[in-house]
């Protein structure tokens, strides 16, 4: 499982997906949450404005990205 740090109070979903390297392109993002195949907390979610917090954990090409505070 891979951590993403943020220091915002959440961040989207295509976001993550970029900011994490899962996707190559926000393009690429979008296509993959709108066709499926992205699960936020073991569930399909197809809104890629999806506003993710702390805690919650993203699962893209069998790899897994949760969320958590960047250390101040």
């Amino acid at each position: 499982m891979t951590t993403i740090p943020i220091t915002t109070e959440y961040i989207k979903l295509q976001d993550l997906l970029k900011l994490s390297g899962a996707a190559d392109t926000g393009g690429e993002a979008k296509v993959a949450v709108q066709e499926g195949e992205v699960l936020v907390n073991g569930a399909v979610c197809t809104m890629r404005g999806k506003k993710l917090r702390p805690g919650d954990v993203v699962t893209y090409q069998g790899e897994e990205y949760t969320v958590s505070h960047a250390a101040p």
